[in-house]
């Protein structure tokens, strides 16, 4: 019962280098090797590894999604979107404030 509240610390997030992740890929593609056997091989995940060989085959035109482009692009695009909703929402508060002041 002691141990129900302590939970494992987690490892920092780690970040890869486009380059690896086209080398990782590569590997896998070759086929001499299993994406479980590259992600234990590079000590990575498998679901890591298998989303890089995904986005790798969307961004080859193989399979139907996002490129990586489009989704820099759609984060970027969210990123301004929740930015200028926040810009209005303020101009909303601020125009209630002064309504208020006038009357």
């Amino acid at each position: 019962m002691e141990s129900m509240g302590k939970k494992k610390p987690r490892r920092p997030r780690r970040s890869f280098t486009p380059e690896f992740k086209a080398e990782i890929v590569g590997l896998c593609r070759r086929g001499d090797r299993s994406v479980g056997q590259v992600a234990k091989d590079f000590e990575l995940t498998e679901t890591a590894v298998r989303d890089w060989v995904s986005q790798a085959q969307v961004d080859a035109g193989e399979r139907n999604g996002l490129t990586s482009s489009e989704r820099e692009e759609l984060a970027a695009l969210r990123r301004e979107n929740r930015r200028l909703r926040e810009d209005v929402d303020v101009l909303k508060r601020a125009t209630a404030f002064f309504a208020k002041e006038t009357r």
